[in-house]
């Protein structure tokens, strides 16, 4: 079985999904999706 690597992303990245969170234009679930991560990491 080979093991699924793991997605790197950037610092600007990071950052763009964490002001987004801040400014709740739109929920946890909605940028997750738009974005293609899980809203649990």
């Amino acid at each position: 079985m080979s093991k699924k690597s793991r997605r790197v992303f950037s610092a600007p990245e990071k950052a763009k999904v964490a002001l987004a969170t801040l400014r709740e234009a739109q929920t946890v679930n909605e940028i997750a999706a738009e974005r293609e991560v899980n809203a649990n990491s």
